[in-house]
Formats: C-alpha cells, sequence, structure tokens
C-alpha cells in the first residue's frame, strides 16, 4: 500500500538553554532524566540556534541532523516517530536551525551545523563517530558536509536530497513553468522570476495551475501537459499500489501532481532568489528540442502529440523562441558558491530516495552519481531507493536501517551489501515497521546547461 505523501518537520521543545560568547559556553543548563537521558538547546553567535539530545543508553554516535527548507527553527530529526527511534536506537542528536537570512540558509547552514557540533559535544559527551543526516535541503546540505568533513563527521546519510544544487533546481523548474506558460496558459505573459510580492507569487501560481487545470480537458492539452510535467521533472505516480504502466494513465498522475507542485517550488523561488540577491536561474539560448530528447519521458510526450493531432516539433520551436530570460550574473555567483556539489566527497556517503518525489527529482540521483564517480570518489558512495510516493516519505525502519548501513561502513571500512534485499532486512532488524526498498536506476537528469554573458539580450518579462 502507498504511505503518505511527506512527513512534517517539528521543532522539539527547548527544555534548557546556553548562551553562547565567541563560541564559549557561558552558562549550561542541561536537562536530565532520571535515567540520565540528556536534552540540550543553545545560541550561535551567529544567532542560529541548536538542539541535542543524548538517549539513556548511547552507542557512542552523534547524529548531525540537517533539516529542510522550511522555518528557521533547530531540529535534530526528521519527524518525532524518528526521532524516537533514533534514540531508542542508541544514537544521539544534534542539529541547528541556521542562521539565514532566508530559509534557504545554505550560505550559513554547513557554518552553522560544524559550530552546533562543537557547541553540543563538550556537554553531551565526544562520540566515537559523528554521522551526518540531510533531508531535502538538509541533504543538499549534508552532501556539502561530506566534502567538506575535515575530520569533523565520519560518514553521511542523505535522504531525498536536492543533489543538483540550487542553480539546477531553479532552472529545471523555470523550464517546465515556461512550457505551461507558452503552450498552455490563454495569455502567456506569466512572471516565472524576479519576485518582489507575494501578489506576484499569487498570481502566477494561480495563473499556471488553472493553465493545467483547463488544459487536462483536451487531449491537446494532455500532450502538453506531459511536455511540461517532463521539463519539469514531475512524477507519474501519485495514487495506487504501483506506478502506472501506459503513457495515459501516467499524464493523468502527473496532471494530479503539477497543482500542489507548483503551488510549492513558486512560492519557495523568492526566498532563493532573496538569499541569492536576485534570479540565478536562465532559459535563454535552450534548445529544448534537444533537452526533451535526451528525456525517458520523450517517447511518453512524443506518442501523446502524435494521438492528439499535435505538431511537437512546432511547440518545441515556440519554447526554444521565447525562452529569454537571464539570470542576474551576481546571483549566479552566490548561488553557485552557497548551494552546488563537487562531488568530492571525503567520508563514505549514502543516498536514500524515494522513487516519486515531486521537489527531489529522482533524476538528481542519477547527476549526483556521475559528479562523485567524476571527481574520482564513487567507491565512497552508495545509493538505495523506495517504492514510495513523496518527498522524504521514509519510515523510521528505512531510516534508522540505512543508518545503521553507514555506520558500519565507517566501523569496519567496507560497505555492506545495499542492494534491496540487503536494505529491506537492515530495516526489519530495527523493529520499527516497514520498509519498501527496491532494485531501481534513475534515469538521466537533462536540464543542466551553461550559461554565456554574451549570448544573453535583455528579457522581455
Amino acid at each position: 500500500m502507498t504511505r503518505r505523501f511527506t512527513r512534517a518537520l517539528t521543532t522539539i521543545a527547548a527544555a534548557a538553554a546556553i548562551v553562547l560568547t565567541g563560541g564559549i559556553a557561558a552558562q549550561a543548563d542541561v536537562t536530565t532524566t532520571t535515567t540520565t537521558a540528556t536534552h540540550v538547546t543553545g545560541t550561535l553567535p551567529d544567532g542560529a540556534t541548536w538542539v541535542a539530545d543524548r538517549p539513556a543508553v548511547w552507542n557512542g554516535v552523534l547524529v548531525l541532523y540537517s533539516h529542510g527548507f522550511g522555518p528557521l527553527n533547530a531540529v535534530d530529526a526528521p519527524d518525532p516517530a524518528s526521532h524516537q527511534a533514533l534514540l531508542d536506537s542508541g544514537y544521539a542528536l544534534v542539529g541547528s536551525s541556521y542562521s539565514g537570512p532566508t530559509w534557504w540558509a545554505l550560505a550559513s547552514a554547513t557554518d552553522d551545523q560544524f559550530a552546533a557540533l562543537a557547541a553540543a559535544t563538550p556537554i553531551i559527551g565526544r562520540p566515537e563517530q559523528v554521522l551526518a543526516l540531510g533531508t531535502s535541503m538538509g541533504g543538499l546540505i549534508s552532501a556539502q558536509e561530506a566534502e567538506r568533513a575535515d575530520g569533523r563527521i565520519d560518514g553521511a546519510l542523505t535522504t531525498c536530497g536536492l543533489l543538483g544544487g540550487g542553480v539546477n533546481l531553479n532552472n529545471y523548474q523555470l523550464d517546465g513553468e515556461h512550457a505551461i506558460a507558452q503552450l498552455l496558459a490563454s495569455d502567456p505573459d506569466i512572471q516565472l522570476v524576479d519576485y518582489t510580492s507575494q501578489d506576484q507569487v499569487q498570481a502566477a501560481t494561480a495563473a499556471l495551475t488553472d493553465a493545467v487545470t483547463t488544459g487536462q480537458q483536451t487531449a491537446q492539452g494532455r500532450a502538453r501537459i506531459a511536455l511540461a510535467a517532463a521539463l519539469l521533472q514531475t512524477p507519474d505516480w501519485i495514487s495506487g499500489d504501483t506506478p502506472p504502466t501506459s503513457f495515459v494513465e501516467q499524464e493523468a498522475q502527473e496532471a494530479a501532481w503539477l497543482p500542489p507542485q507548483l503551488g510549492f517550488v513558486i512560492s519557495g523561488r523568492p526566498t532563493i532568489e532573496a538569499s541569492a540577491g536576485g534570479n540565478a536561474s536562465w532559459n535563454i539560448g535552450v534548445d529544448y528540442a534537444t533537452l526533451i530528447r535526451q528525456s525517458d519521458r520523450y517517447p511518453q510526450v512524443r506518442a501523446l502529440y502524435r494521438a492528439a493531432g499535435l505538431d511537437l516539433d512546432a511547440d518545441l520551436r515556440t519554447l526554444t523562441r521565447t525562452a529569454d530570460i537571464a539570470p542576474d550574473t551576481a546571483a549566479l555567483r552566490s548561488l553557485t558558491a552557497t548551494s552546488t556539489l563537487t562531488g568530492r566527497i571525503t567520508v563514505p556517503e549514502l543516498t536514500m530516495h524515494t522513487i516519486s518525489d515531486q521537489l527531489a527529482p529522482i533524476t538528481y540521483e542519477n547527476l549526483y552519481r556521475a559528479q562523485v564517480t567524476h571527481a574520482g570518489q564513487g567507491h565512497l558512495l552508495r545509493q538505495v531507493f523506495t517504492q514510495s510516493i513523496g518527498h522524504c516519505n521514509f519510515t523510521p525502519a528505512e531510516i534508522v536501517g540505512a543508518l545503521n548501513t553507514v555506520h558500519t561502513r565507517v566501523s569496519t571500512g567496507h560497505w555492506p551489501s545495499t542492494t534491496a534485499h540487503a536494505m529491506t532486512t537492515a530495516a526489519d532488524a530495527t523493529g520499527y515497521g516497514d520498509s519498501s526498498f527496491i532494485t531501481y536506476r534513475p534515469a538521466k537528469f537533462v536540464n543542466a546547461r551553461t550559461y554565456s554573458p554574451a549570448a544573453s539580450h535583455p528579457s522581455g518579462r
């Protein structure tokens, strides 16, 4: 059976406080239970807060947890059930809020995480091992930590990570929105970047969502929705026990995903733009025919266009001709510096992804694997997948089982088996419920491109 779409990040009630001056604990009030479990919170010099928990029976491993895109609250686990499961398994936990200034806090997050680790360790005890754990945007952070470990972490579990980085994130989203605006909207002049008010965000969301809803009523509209969904990396499985296999049913499920997906990604763009200092995405110079023909969705798109009697090449020429959005070069430099990966990991890393993820494309895993391999670090990376619907929709058994796998790799110096069968066994051994590991090979991520200022011209929108 399919499981719920997402697990909400929750804040953990502060039971103690530490005031830090210049990184040195000036005051500590640590809360302990009668069984000597410890809960402590603190504040870093840059204003970020942090929280840590040590169980009564500690296995000596400290988990440095990086939370996803959202309010800048200090949490040290993905959700309450996983928090309890990790503590019951003997893991100590620590995580920071990040210091912002926006929810896309990549400029400070890695430093804040390492600072929280340094602040918590003297209080909860020096660990034998430190493992990074991240979800969503936090998965991008945990992957950055794996590149910048420098003795501070020993391994990483990156879940539902935005492993393509912030630049690719905004670009593929722009591609899909551009296709909806140009091919489905009654008025294609929809603002897609440079948002300065919530009214602009809401207007764009409403216009693009209405275009999808209206388009789904005709064969021509459904073909164009399939094209837009392919560019927007929209999953083709939102309901049912298993992914659909027919092109028609895949499109219907893509169309069902699009409204909530658009609502989230459009509302998130202003925070990324504010963090970068402007729009860092572009479609100027993109050849959409070349792009879509590299996609694993191309056969579906082509078949639906043929059935609808539409000229796919003509629509692709329209998308290429009207692609006129250029980035702010300073913003692009900023987002590239803070929010991308090199693949040069220095510690073992396990990534875990649901196969139907509407916010962190499963194809990111293909891109990341190529990046790490190109950097000569492929021996440090393993990737596992769950047959689940939704962003970061993992069970406590999957999270603890995967973390145990990383712990084994760090402890022994050798990867244990990470086949679907082995991961299921590891999850079952935790006793924390079900798991859905499967054998899966992600398709190619096709939206990466380079930008040449010399080829740009002023945006018409």
